[in-house]
């Protein structure tokens, strides 16, 4: 079994955002921008001859067309309320649609965006949930004796 490698991309983009859904007074009610920062992991096994998952080149090339989507837009525009969790479900499946295209043998494996250099949120896809939902499960019954 070939080993399996996580390899990462980071890249920047400018954008705007309101939150729609929090009340008038919250600060996020008003248009405001923000330096964000996107981390992308990708996962797959090392080519042989190579000695490399993918050129990150490549991966830079890939998230192109999406950086030119968001980088100094109104970020409402593409998703009806922006917070970072909400961008992150719109970015993953804006990535794993262009990805099928590339064909460079890679799995993304999580998302991370960062608003400020202090506050982020992570996304690992729908397997995740299942990952959460289970381990929930099993804290819940943990003091269950069988």
């Amino acid at each position: 079994m070939p080993d399996i490698i996580e390899i990462a991309r980071d890249t920047k983009f400018e954008a705007a955002h309101y939150l729609p859904h929090v009340p008038a007074t919250h600060k996020c009610s008003r248009m405001h921008g923000h330096t964000y920062r996107l981390t992308a992991i990708w996962r797959g096994p090392i080519e042989p001859d190579l000695g490399w998952v993918t050129d990150f080149g490549e991966l830079r090339d890939m998230l192109a067309p999406l950086l030119k989507q968001v980088d100094h837009h109104l970020l409402n525009d593409l998703v009806e309320n922006p917070t970072c969790e909400n961008m992150l479900i719109w970015l993953w499946q804006e990535i794993t649609n262009q990805a099928t295209d590339w064909g460079l043998g890679v799995q993304l494996a999580e998302l991370r965006l960062r608003e400020t250099d202090t506050s982020w949120a992570t996304y690992r896809g729908d397997t995740a949930e299942d990952e959460v939902d289970r381990s929930w499960r099993a804290a819940e019954h943990a003091d269950i004796e069988t």
